[in-house]
């Protein structure tokens, strides 16, 4: 039902996705060998559980993976209580919402710079890419920004970032699993220089912080404060660029769903990117693993055993979600669970959100007749759904 290797499920897996949530509840899945649960009910329930853990198992060998496993076994993400509520109490002193709020003036100001390269560029060519131009260097720019990474170095950042999440794929060629070994590695290398100098010449930047801050007498080790960077370019940056992507196309694609947006940009920026990362999710499975026999929906998930939440299905639920498969950038009603749910909902969420809700009206305003100039070319991958070029005029 669900073949992750078709060419025409990744382009659009949700005609498949609606005939697995139409089993009526978790299901096996022999080539992943994992529950998947395509329900709004069950994939939330899913999230939920506090006997279905994020458990990482570290690849080997050891002295190949190294860097990626500590990246991960040392993250918020990765980890389990009470690891993971020491982690995230230390995190969110330094990466809180008073933090992301203030970044809202350097969002704003980088925003108008990308569009005014973007209407020069337009003017020049007659076309941009909304990815390549603005969706994808907006957060790295943020990201690098709060960090304190150096401008020269930006543009390691995203390859590094791409590389590494190609392994939550279903099945990572070995070139890509030999990138992702690579990305990790130089990531890391590159993180812990700049923390060694700000440990010498402290600033206000992020890593500085996170160095610095203390709970109960606790603090976080130097691999835990390197996966935490890491961890915040990753979820910082991937929602919103695929989010926003796969929105935009969505939306430019059916005109008479566009116009609410074109007519009050502002207005309606809000409900439109929650429904941009409802109606094509940016992040399409989330796998859990049971630490004690689990049942959902009357689905019992052995100890040991996995099961994944299906993002972009749930999001599609027509139990919950009124004419699920129709598009509305004006619905108010939208419980999606596109950024999880639970403890691991998304650190990087309000900080995606806030970029969204900036860029999105700011596109819109300054390029009112926006529309599509050629076929989006979508990146061949399902775990992160998104488009890899959307050239626009």
């Amino acid at each position: 039902m669900l073949d992750f290797a078709n060419v025409d499920f990744l382009v659009d897996p949700y005609p498949a996705l609606a005939e697995a949530r139409a089993i009526g509840k978790p299901f096996w899945h022999d080539e992943l060998g994992m529950f998947l649960a395509p329900r709004h009910a069950d994939a939330n329930a899913v999230l939920r559980s506090k006997s279905l853990g994020r458990i990482f198992a570290p690849k080997t060998p050891e002295s190949e993976w190294h860097d990626f496993n500590f990246l991960h076994a040392d993250s918020i993400l990765d980890s389990e209580p009470p690891k993971h509520t020491r982690l995230k109490s230390l995190v969110i002193k330094a990466f809180n919402p008073v933090t992301i709020k203030a970044l809202q003036p350097d969002i704003e100001r980088t925003t108008a710079e990308l569009l005014d390269e973007c209407e020069a560029k337009l003017a020049d060519t007659g076309t941009f890419d909304v990815i390549a131009d603005f969706a994808e260097p907006l957060p790295v720019k943020v990201i690098a920004f709060m960090l304190g990474f150096p401008d020269a170095d930006e543009h390691l950042l995203r390859p590094w970032s791409q590389s590494i999440v190609k392994m939550y794929e279903v099945n990572p060629s070995e070139k890509e699993r030999a990138e992702a070994r690579a990305a990790a590695s130089e990531f890391a290398a590159y993180v812990h220089g700049l923390m060694n100098e700000r440990k010498v010449t402290p600033g206000t930047d992020l890593i500085s912080t996170l160095a610095a801050v203390e709970d109960e007498g606790e603090r976080l080790s130097v691999h835990e404060l390197i996966a935490t960077c890491v961890l915040l370019l990753n979820a910082g940056h991937e929602a919103s660029v695929n989010g926003f992507g796969n929105g935009l196309v969505a939306a430019l694609r059916r005109p008479e769903v566009m116009n609410p947006l074109r007519d009050d940009p502002r207005g309606v920026s809000r409900t439109a990117l929650e429904e941009f990362l409802r109606f094509d999710s940016p992040l399409q499975l989330f796998e859990r693993t049971a630490t004690a026999d689990t049942e959902i929906n009357g689905v019992v998930v052995r100890e040991g055993q996995k099961i994944a939440a299906l993002l972009g299905a749930a999001n599609r639920d027509a139990d919950v979600f009124h004419d699920s498969d129709s598009m509305d950038l004006t619905r108010e009603s939208n419980p999606h669970i596109a950024f999880g749910a639970g403890i691991h909902f998304c650190i990087g969420a309000p900080l995606a959100r806030l970029e969204m809700n900036v860029s999105l009206p700011a596109l819109m305003e300054r390029f009112p007749r926006l529309e599509l100039a050629d076929e989006p070319v979508r990146r061949p991958t399902f775990v992160l759904r998104g488009y890899d070029t959307i050239p626009v005029l």
